[in-house]
């Protein structure tokens, strides 16, 4: 069940103060998520920050978008995501590596949890898609060398069940990129632990302070002359916390919260679901298929469940859902206080509808939630990866799946896929980051790691993230900054 953490620090340990006389604590972090997590680590590890805290409000860490059974598990490269274009796959690709890097800093036992190797691929099915894929490989090739181009005997030796059918090669014309051996697989839940337990790990013995309360709900936010006054409601009760930093990663709540102080009020939130199923081991590791371009949401793909052992998770079905979170109902008056229903949303509902393509998809993926319907359409679809898919072989995945909160732009009035971070005032950030916020993770903590920095002008080893975390050389010296660095040159991780 992911990585165990290390208590936190004794309230009794030694506690340096902050810079500020009114400040209880330098950084609040709200969230636990991976996002929330990844940035406490990089805080704690890169620079000199005394206090830093995070706060969640469930009892356990990432549990609402990162949790194992909440997500698709992936990172996301742009390598094998057709809808991605090369200049997008190549920023994405950048921060993605991260996560591997990251996991190279880990013990063995460790890393184990978090990451995962294993083969990749995307599927092209008959003429069009094939002669889409090799265009897209020979462009995408020179900046992805791992990229090898499939053909169908070759993806038999990857994946037999995509390419055969009764031990014969398939009918249609197929053609696949594949990857062979790279970090492709996350356990988000155990990763958000795992940052947590390094970012304990770096700063014990030195005298600075992390504080983890759990359990505890973050019910107003308040711009004071110096702090952010933060008023929670934790297991013991009420009580006041100031923080000269606050970043807040809550998901579609960062939202919620933005929009109570008067920020971010150009967004609309569309809340889509997405459900699985499970069938048999049937793959060896991820396949994707190609995104129909007319579509702003992801086409079904197939892998090893690395929670589920020897059983493969198809999905995601994509389902507009008027909740926040997906099993908890009362976040359904979250959400409409998030919508904002106006003219501008009922324009994007429109555009959305007009299109075709679009309107099927959407009346077919609610079709898929019908008990005994559900499952026999979603057969066809599954068996564009396995053709020799049987319906007894599926089953949906009860209790899996989460809520991508996809935004509206208002302003623009069109359907926003990427990330979202509100600045709202120097002090203060909300972000929002439906998938692939997840693979972003440790790249979004670094943007909000400098903007911090030249806000509290706290010292940060840049060079030790760099070679940590971009693979960088390490130079002769080290980056100057306020303070002496915390580990200096050392190559130690």
């Amino acid at each position: 069940m992911g990585t165990p953490l290390l208590p936190p620090v004794s309230e009794s340990a030694a506690i340096a103060p902050t810079d500020s006389p009114c400040a209880d604590t330098d950084v609040l972090i709200i969230g636990g998520g991976v996002c929330g997590t990844a940035l406490l680590f990089e805080l704690a590890r890169y620079t000199d920050l005394r206090h830093l805290t995070l706060v969640e409000r469930y009892d356990q860490l990432a549990q609402v978008n990162s949790r194992a059974t909440s997500n698709s598990q992936t990172i996301h490269c742009g390598d094998i995501e057709t809808n991605y274009s090369l200049e997008k796959a190549r920023s994405v690709k950048r921060t993605a590596e991260m996560i591997g890097r990251y996991a190279e800093l880990l013990p063995d036992e460790e890393a184990s949890r978090c990451v995962f190797r294993t083969p990749k691929l995307v599927l092209a099915v008959g003429e069009r898609e094939c002669a889409f894929l090799r265009q897209r490989f020979a462009s995408f090739s020179p900046h992805f060398p791992a990229m090898e181009l499939l053909e169908k005997e070759q993806v038999a030796e990857w994946e037999p069940a995509v390419a055969l059918v009764d031990g014969v090669l398939r009918p249609e014309e197929i053609v696949a990129i594949g990857i062979r051996n790279s970090p492709t697989a996350v356990d988000y839940e155990a990763l958000a632990e795992s940052f947590v337990q390094q970012a304990h790990l770096a700063m014990a013995g030195s005298g600075r302070q992390l504080d983890l309360q759990l359990g505890t709900q973050v019910e107003r936010l308040v711009p004071e002359a110096e702090v952010i006054r933060v008023e929670l409601r934790g297991p013991e009760g009420p009580a006041t916390l100031r923080a000269r930093h606050v970043v807040v990663n809550a998901g579609a709540h960062s939202l919620l919260m933005a929009q109570q102080l008067g920020f971010g009020l150009e967004y609309s939130c569309l809340p889509v679901a997405g459900s699985f199923y499970f069938t048999p081991d049937l793959l060896r590791g991820k396949v994707y298929t190609v995104q129909n371009d007319k579509l702003p949401f992801a086409a079904i793909h197939g892998d090893p469940d690395v929670r589920a052992p020897g059983k493969t998770r198809f999905g995601p079905t994509a389902l507009l859902l008027p909740l926040l979170e997906r099993y908890r109902p009362a976040s359904f008056w979250q959400f409409l206080r998030v919508l904002r229903l106006d003219w501008a949303v009922l324009a994007v509902f429109w555009q959305l509808f007009g299109v075709a393509d679009i309107r099927g998809y959407i009346v077919r993926n609610l079709l898929f939630e019908l008990p005994w319907l559900g499952r026999r359409l979603f057969l066809a679809d599954a068996r564009k990866i396995v053709p020799s898919m049987q319906l007894e072989d599926l089953r949906l995945a009860k209790g899996y799946g989460g809520v991508r909160p996809q935004l509206i732009d208002k302003r623009n009035r069109r359907l926003m896929l990427g990330e979202v971070s509100i600045p709202a005032i120097p002090r203060l950030i909300f972000n929002v980051t439906p998938s692939p916020g997840g693979t972003c993770c440790l790249g979004n903590a670094e943007r909000d790691l400098d903007v911090i920095a030249a806000q509290l002008g706290c010292w940060v080893d840049r060079q030790r993230l760099a070679r940590e975390l971009h693979g960088a050389l390490a130079s002769q010296s080290c980056s100057t900054g306020t303070d002496a660095p915390l580990g200096g040159c050392s190559e130690a991780a």
